[in-house]
This record gives C-alpha cells, structure tokens and sequence, in this order.
C-alpha cells in the first residue's frame, strides 16, 4: 500500500470510530483506556507547562489531564478532522487542538516539554519522520512518552506485520506496522533521542520514554 493509502484507511476508520470512541461502545479503542494511567504517573515525574499529544483523537488522555493540570497548555494533533471536531466540542480552555499530520508536525521547534503518543505511531507509515519532528518540537531536556502495540519476538513481529496486518487492511483498519525494542530505539537514535526507557507491560503494550539530550 502506498503512504496515501495508509492514511486515507486510517481516516477513514477514526472518523467512524470519532462516534462512539470514548463510549461504553467503542469495542476494540476500549484498550486504549489502559494505557492513561501510566502515561499519567511518567508525566507525573517531571515538571512540565507545554504538553502536545500526537493522535489525541477526540482528546481523552488531554481531558484528564487538563482536569488534574488545569494551569497547563495542551496541544493535540490528530490526521483524522472528525476526532478534531468532538475534541473541540469539550470546549477547554488552555488546550490547542489542530487537524494534522505527525510525521510533520506543523509547530515550532523547541515548543513542547512533553510530548505523549498512545496507540497511534503504528499507523504512520513514515515512522521516521515522526520520530524527527518530535525532536524538532521538544525542548531540549523534554521528554517523547511512547504507547503502542508491540509483540517480544522478532517471528511474531514479522508474523503480526506480514500476515495480520493485510487482513487488517481488508477490515478497513490503517495500521502499518508493529515495532520492537530494537526498532524503537534505533528510530530514537536515528532522530537524536536518547531511550531512556523501554518495557513490555501487560499484554503486548510497549511503554518507552525517550529525552531530548541537547
């Protein structure tokens, strides 16, 4: 599939799911859920004023923060409008909410202290370019908090990319690819990010922390 396609499934998908996304009804986005608390307890570590979720679709993960930070100032970027459109409906103040894409991140550099992105890099299909702009938008001592699927081995990886994925793509799914330890950090290297962090937690969650050094 071409980097177009990619994107046009992907949006396709969330613009159904923008509906019932943070309901009792949002079937398989339900597991994103699990991935808030952690996510809440790293942030929790160090201070920060200027956070920029990447794929926040309808703002979940900025909802609660914003309700537990409040002084804060909230970014949230996501390639599908329709999430866009049902995070702007909260009305929140302090919290910049833009249509875009995160392998290009449409924001100056060095204007972020935190950048967070849960179950949304495995449908960029130019992962690399999003590993990049990150570190263009971080300040420098800010931090990436990564959450994704991931499996702990490299044949179940290969199997999950090369076998589920295409019939994901039936399914109308824009997923592109699942990524190991070694992958993400050479995707943080190759972008001037030090992993800092990376673990397998509960059933095939990644959870990695990745710093700006300079």
């Amino acid at each position: 599939m071409t980097e177009k396609q990619y994107k046009e499934l992907s949006v396709k998908e969330f613009t159904k799911a923008a509906e019932v996304y943070e309901t009792d009804h949002a079937g398989v986005y339900n597991m994103c859920k699990k991935d808030y608390p952690d996510v809440l307890a790293e942030l929790e570590k160090e201070q920060f004023t200027d956070l920029l979720d990447c794929g926040c679709g309808t703002a979940p993960m900025l909802t609660l923060l914003h309700e537990k930070y409040p002084e804060k100032h909230y970014t949230g970027i996501d390639l599908t409008p329709r999430m866009i459109e049902v995070a702007k409906a909260k009305n929140m103040e302090n919290v910049r909410l833009v249509v875009g894409d995160c392998e290009n991140l449409p924001f100056d550099e060095n204007s972020f202290d935190a950048v967070i992105c849960c179950q949304s890099f495995h449908h960029y299909p130019n992962v690399q370019d999003f590993f990049n702009s990150v570190y263009r938008v971080l300040r420098p001592n800010g931090r990436l908090i990564l959450r994704d699927m991931t499996m702990s081995t490299a044949p179940v990886r290969w199997f999950c990319n090369n076998i589920e994925m295409p019939l994901a793509h039936l399914m109308g799914k824009g997923d592109v690819r699942i990524y190991g330890r070694k992958d993400v950090e050479k995707l943080c290297n190759n972008a001037g990010l030090h992993m800092e962090m990376f673990e397998k937690r509960g059933f095939c969650r990644l959870h990695c922390v990745a710093r700006k050094v300079k």
